[in-house]
């Protein structure tokens, strides 16, 4: 009807580097005055929110998607999305022509920044353009200042992550706790003596020591601290974040009070050396992946998963790792005759009891998930090319519509329900799970079928099984 009040939503982001004018209250009040004035209305339950967030990506921010999944509705849910700023819906020009294309062109939604009014003509598309390249440029260019003074404060020894285990923070300066401290000291003692990473592991746990975090100690926990210079009176930073260019990291002298002393952090790092050259040969075994019981019993201590270890044992990964004090254990043998027979003395004799069984075309379903997700990606490089000027528009539009085509016939594959989802019962998959005929992928899809989590205990000589009851 002419002259009735049409509806907007709202997007409101803030960054952690935003200032005091971009508060979600002061964006809400602006937008709210705003669409009071140009005749839009604004229900609340159409104002999305997402606070601490970059604008450079889209997959992080709930509210931005939430707002685009209520856009898609029919009917049309809003007319408009009202932002303070184009850099508040985007920050990366690829994303930005994406959304904003699918929303004005698609689904016929505005998006109006209410302090940047870019007009209806021909030359509001270039300055829209310039906006969109300006917010990017701004984005990049102070994630490198970011960077640059980050890199400046390590080389000056500043601190400028969480405190490590051993230390508090008072004025910008770590200061050593006596009792951690002394428990750090211990660490580097008993792994120059001879320890390992496991048995310093559980040495901490069965105090009840935790982490800063509040987390049990690993094996990785232990290697960390005796691999970290902090406890000699230096800082590490790596500017890249990237553990695999340890080329990048910067190590350099700070103003606390280390721990240990320089002889002791290296014969440890001399023991470490010779650990690490041994690992190769006392690798881990391939674990339980290659196995259709992988994933499917736990711990019923820690509720980790048991893991194959060669040459046919299952053990806890959480004892493996130092933060379980029951190994578990078993062989595969036994474990896998245990499970077998619960499963065949689970139904009555009445044979009434009845499980879900896997879906006949399992297989087939996930090879055509496969091949739907390539499909996108294949969708997303031939955007990128167009939006870089590779493809023309006619190409870009010809190719498009043929992966669309076989897009839309997988998704009515993925759609189809089988047509004879013949009911299993639990002797069906004992017979399956003992026999030849069958392989890992149609056990692990069988057994999953009719098990919804299973739990052993070598103390008690049980097999916990919760089935899934239809």
């Amino acid at each position: 009807m002419e002259g009735e009040a049409k509806i907007a939503a709202a997007y409101i982001r803030v960054s952690t580097d935003d200032q005091l004018e971009y508060s979600p209250d002061a964006q809400r009040a602006e937008i709210r005055k705003y669409a009071e004035t140009h005749g839009y209305m604004l229900p609340e339950a159409f104002i999305f929110v997402d606070e601490g967030i970059s604008g450079k990506q889209t997959t992080k921010r709930e509210g931005f998607n939430r707002m685009i999944c209520a856009a898609k509705q029919k009917p049309r849910p809003f007319d408009a999305i009202l932002l303070w700023k184009f850099s508040r819906f985007a920050r990366n020009r690829e994303d930005s022509i994406v959304y904003k294309s699918m929303l004005r062109k698609q689904l016929g939604i505005e998006v109006i920044s209410i302090s940047e009014p870019v007009g209806d003509d021909k030359m509001s598309i270039i300055l829209e353009a310039m906006i969109e390249a300006m917010d990017e440029y701004y984005s990049l260019n102070l994630a490198e200042e970011v960077r640059r003074g980050m890199t400046e404060k390590a080389r000056r020894g500043e601190l400028q992550a969480a405190p490590a285990f051993g230390y508090r923070v008072e004025n910008n300066t770590l200061c050593p706790i006596p009792e951690e401290a002394a428990l750090v000291q211990d660490l580097f003692r008993r792994f120059i003596a001879g320890e390992g990473f496991f048995t310093l592991a559980q040495w901490m746990n069965n105090m009840g020591i935790t982490t800063h975090r509040g987390n049990r100690f690993e094996n990785r926990t232990i290697a960390y601290i005796l691999q970290n210079p902090v406890y000699i009176g230096k800082l590490r930073w790596n500017p890249t974040g990237k553990t695999q260019l340890p080329e990048a990291v910067i190590v350099a002298d700070a103003a606390h009070t280390p721990i240990i002393s320089t002889e002791t952090f290296q014969s440890a790092q001399r023991r470490m050396a010779q650990v690490k050259a041994g690992w190769a040969y006392h690798a881990r075994p391939a674990t339980g992946q290659k196995d259709w019981m992988s994933g499917l019993i736990h711990c019923a201590e820690c509720n980790a998963p048991l893991v194959f270890v060669k040459p046919h044992f299952w053990k806890c990964n959480g004892y493996a790792h130092g933060t379980c004090r029951t190994t578990q254990h078993i062989s595969d043998e036994k474990l896998k005759s245990m499970l077998i027979t619960a499963l065949r003395h689970a139904a009555p004799p009445s044979g009434t009891l009845r499980f879900h069984p896997a879906p006949r075309n399992t297989l087939t379903q996930s090879k055509r998930i496969g091949q739907k997700t390539q499909l996108t990606r294949k969708l997303a490089r031939l955007r990128n090319a167009y939006l870089a000027g590779v493809e023309s528009l006619e190409s870009y539009a010809r190719a498009k519509a043929a992966l669309e085509e076989q897009s839309v016939a997988l998704d009515a594959c993925l759609a189809e329900q089988d047509d004879t989802p013949a009911m299993e019962d639990v002797h069906t998959v004992a017979d399956l799970l003992q026999s030849r005929d069958f392989n890992k992928e149609e056990k692990q899809n069988a057994v999953r079928s009719i098990i919804e989590s299973c739990a052993y205990s070598k103390a008690a000589n049980t097999l916990t099984i919760t089935y899934r009851l239809e």
